[in-house]
């Protein structure tokens, strides 16, 4: 799902393919709730940027193959699947995809049977904020969907991820250091976010989608207070800024 993640790590706002969304399509999905405004972008959320990059796939599955292999797998708002393949190459068990998006979840298990990939996916319709899962998996991600709940969610959000996962278990998303004030990027996700107040404001329903609403201290606490302890591991593949920190994290929690 749209995503900072998805905007910054593949060069800000790359161009749509030619048979991506047109104009029309996205602007009807934008004034629809979040979930219908997916089933309708689904057959062609792969052609925008918004999918992750594979190099963001990468990035995570190389720092975290260290901690396996893991057992089975669950990707949180996986979306068309995309960081499925990611964790097929970690776990031995079996994997699972969750979404609230049935459009969304229809297009990741037709590109999944096209593909014959192995071992079988678990396609599952839910809220986030409520998972049917207790103890199930020994890792979950999630990539680019954050953005989606509000501060006062994510409590619910992580004790539920909480209780999905086994004892010992790994919850890993990467998250972006904040744009320095006066950088283009800045003021581009600044503006972004103040249209979409702007818009639920004035329109029903809602469409939550905001970039900077997540910050990594808040993160960290809400994680902590769920009952992971947190690591943070640098993806030096993204580089560093001049300050020497890096541009992106990778937020390793684990259940204690």
């Amino acid at each position: 799902m749209f995503s900072q993640a998805k905007a910054a790590m593949s060069g800000a706002w790359a161009p749509f393919a030619p048979d991506g969304p047109t104009f029309r399509e996205l602007t009807v999905q934008a004034l629809s709730s979040i979930e219908r405004g997916y089933d309708l972008l689904a057959p062609k959320f792969d052609r925008t940027p918004f999918r992750t990059p594979d190099r963001v796939l990468d990035a995570v599955a190389g720092a975290l193959r260290p901690l396996g292999p893991f057992g089975a797998g669950l990707d949180v708002c996986c979306g068309t699947g995309a960081g499925v393949g990611a964790l097929r190459s970690l776990c031995e068990g079996h994997v699972t995809g969750v979404d609230f998006s049935a459009g969304m979840l229809a297009a990741a298990r037709q590109a999944d049977a096209v593909a014959d990939r192995t071992p079988a996916v678990e396609w599952v319709r839910a809220d986030a904020r409520a998972l049917p899962f207790r103890g199930a998996f020994d890792l979950a991600v999630s990539f680019g969907a954050f953005g989606h709940f509000l501060p006062a969610e994510r409590p619910g959000l992580f004790a539920g991820v909480h209780r999905a996962l086994r004892p010992g278990g790994v919850f890993a998303f990467p998250i972006g250091a904040p744009q320095p004030p006066g950088s283009p990027l800045y003021w581009t996700l600044l503006g972004f976010d103040v249209a979409m107040r702007v818009r639920n404001l004035l329109w029903r329903p809602q469409f939550v989608m905001y970039y900077r609403t997540f910050p990594l201290k808040e993160v960290r606490d809400d994680l902590v207070r769920a009952g992971f302890s947190v690591e943070l591991w640098p993806l030096e593949e993204f580089g560093r800024r001049t300050d020497g920190s890096p541009h992106w994290r990778l937020v390793v929690a684990r259940r204690r």
